[in-house]
């Protein structure tokens, strides 16, 4: 059993969610439920639970404050929040789960299957979406968080040299030549990344246009990276990349 804690300003929310974690996750034990922030903190002081699923706008304290007031305590961190498009994406680049309002079942539960695998919550991620979500924060973060087996690392979007398929993991190749497997499909990353210069030039392949040095058209159009990698373009994604450049 991991035993988990919900803190929402919303009984309505809270009691939902609690219903969805004892129908579909039985081996979640909900040890506590609060819709205050004072009195999440000490719920999770007295349980110190594996998993807080937690609101952020709140009164009192939002959930920052009270990440701050618990640092020291471990755990699996889900937001539950009712967020815009442009708040989501921070909480994707910074690589923390999230739950959009009202909860989804098959989302609450591949969230859970997640944590499972995973690690705890990094508190480099959580100072990462912070700083994103701040009042003057109205641009798109420069850096993404990386969580690959053995922790977090955070890397410059523009040292990115490309995204490669790896079944239902992605492989991010960065210019100084490291490689990082984080555990998101191919597919995600390039919702995450396309906004950021990046183009899927093949099934197998997200590229950053910024490293592009060669670009070799035919019958088996491919691509020279900067690192003399050469990616293949699929037929479908050769109008588009000659398009992005202005190429004839």
């Amino acid at each position: 059993m991991l035993r988990a804690v919900i803190i929402d300003d919303e009984p309505n929310a809270v009691n939902l969610l609690a219903l969805r974690l004892s129908q579909h996750c039985p081996h979640i034990e909900i040890v506590a439920t609060c819709t205050s922030s004072l009195l999440g903190i000490e719920a999770i002081k007295t349980h110190r639970p594996e998993i807080l699923f937690l609101d952020i706008e709140m009164p009192q304290m939002n959930g920052f404050q009270v990440l701050e007031e618990v640092a020291d305590i471990p755990f699996s961190l889900v937001f539950v929040t009712a967020y815009d498009r442009f708040a989501l994406k921070a909480f994707k680049y910074s690589a923390l789960d999230y739950l959009l309002k009202p909860i989804d079942t098959q989302e609450l539960i591949e969230a859970i299957n997640k944590i499972e695998k995973q690690r705890q919550t990094d508190p480099l991620q959580i100072q990462h979406l912070k700083q994103q979500m701040a009042p003057n924060a109205k641009t798109l973060p420069e850096r993404i968080a990386l969580p690959y087996q053995n922790g977090v690392t955070f890397a410059s979007i523009q040292d990115v040299l490309y995204c490669e398929a790896d079944d239902n993991y992605t492989r991010f190749h960065l210019k100084d030549g490291q490689q990082y497997l984080v555990t998101k499909t191919l597919r995600d990353v390039q919702e995450l990344l396309e906004e950021r210069d990046f183009l899927r030039v093949h099934r197998q392949y997200l590229i950053n246009l910024n490293h592009i040095k060669k670009f070799v058209k035919g019958e088996g159009s491919y691509i020279i990276m900067d690192n003399d990698l050469s990616i293949p373009v699929s037929r479908g994604q050769k109008d588009r990349l000659m398009e992005r450049f202005g190429w004839f």
